[in-house]
């Protein structure tokens, strides 16, 4: 049984729900930790764009 069936949520509903999660978490960052995780993200090609 899929998550959608099981519990009812669309796909797009559970997207929104992530993404709300990770920016609560992230508006807790020090600089220091937003700065090891753009690293982190960028040398994983999760993000392709660099900061100008």
């Amino acid at each position: 049984m899929s998550y959608k069936v099981q519990f009812g949520q669309s796909d797009d509903y559970r997207r929104e729900e992530l993404i709300r999660a990770i920016e609560r978490t992230i508006q807790g960052l020090t600089l220091q930790e937003l700065e090891a995780l753009y690293y982190d993200m960028s040398t994983k090609n999760y993000i392709n764009d660099a900061l100008t």
